[in-house]
């Protein structure tokens, strides 16, 4: 574990695995220190931004006494749920690019559980592992210059749910209805790194 300043209130923690990183993220959520105000977990990274410069020491040090316990397995996260209407642009391109019907695609984009690995692109995008290998397919040579918001979609080994409407080389498979991002909510981010996310289909 390497700790790095990064400006004038945070430290920028290096981490070996993904699951260390989230593992990590959720001890200093569930020590509960006042001085830390932030935790943004990636993929081999941890930011933890303090209320003030003069806390970081002793939030470095918080840190280093919290190495031991960081295991290579993260604590199983909050599971949620998100319904899909499967009738993305992208869906029969996908079925013939892959060779299954549309139903299959959608029987094994649904099967799996998901985990959140990191936040990133946008607000409350969620990037998430656990995608049929079957599924797995370039993103579009040429990216659509917007994307609507709640789009379901895939690309390489990852699926993700478009939080609001952006350009976007994802393959959408359909869309949901579900609030990916609301500033007004608490916490305004439907996923959080180390969530375990299904999707279903709606009826």
């Amino acid at each position: 574990m390497l700790i790095r300043p990064s400006g004038e209130r945070a430290v920028l923690i290096e981490v070996d695995t993904l699951a260390q990183a989230h593992a990590l993220a959720a001890a200093l959520a569930a020590a509960g220190d006042p001085r830390i105000v932030d935790v943004v977990p990636a993929a081999r990274t941890v930011l933890v931004v303090a209320d003030a410069a003069a806390h970081l020491p002793g939030i470095a040090a918080r840190i280093r006494d919290l190495e031991s316990d960081v295991s290579t397995s993260a604590p199983m996260g909050e599971l949620v749920r998100i319904a899909v209407h499967y009738d993305g642009a992208d869906l029969a391109d996908v079925a013939e690019t892959t060779g299954l019907t549309e139903s299959e695609v959608i029987a094994r984009h649904t099967a799996p559980e998901y985990v959140v690995d990191f936040i990133g692109f946008a607000p409350g995008f969620g990037y998430l592992s656990g995608l049929d290998p079957a599924l797995h397919l370039p993103r579009l040579t040429t990216p659509r210059p917007s994307v609507p918001a709640g789009s379901v979609a895939i690309a390489a080994d990852r699926t993700a749910v478009y939080p609001r409407s952006s350009p976007g080389g994802w393959r959408l498979l359909g869309r949901t209805d579900a609030p990916l991002f609301d500033v007004t909510a608490k916490p305004p981010a439907l996923l959080r790194a180390g969530m375990r996310v299904r999707f279903e289909a709606a009826g």
